[in-house]
């Protein structure tokens, strides 16, 4: 199945796009396309930490299941003033 993932703040400079299109197994979770990111983009396994997702603009955790279509948005925290 796809996903779209959209990426925000560091991750975006590091995937050199702010939205990206995956192929994922069925039954796939949140995880699963984060740990698929992780192995094309090893720089963002230091991010996991204290990382948020989403799931269809709906906050979400890592084991959340995604179905085909979904879009599943991975935000590090950001800081500023």
């Amino acid at each position: 199945m796809r996903v779209k993932v959209r990426l925000f703040a560091r991750l975006r400079e590091l995937g050199g796009s702010g939205e990206l299109v995956r192929d994922v197994p069925d039954n796939a979770t949140v995880s699963a396309v984060w740990q698929s990111l992780v192995q094309e983009f090893p720089g963002f396994a230091d991010y996991r930490p204290s990382l948020s997702c989403a799931v269809n603009t709906e906050y979400a955790k890592f084991t959340t299941a995604v179905a085909d279509g979904d879009e599943v948005a991975f935000m590090p925290p950001v800081s500023g003033g």
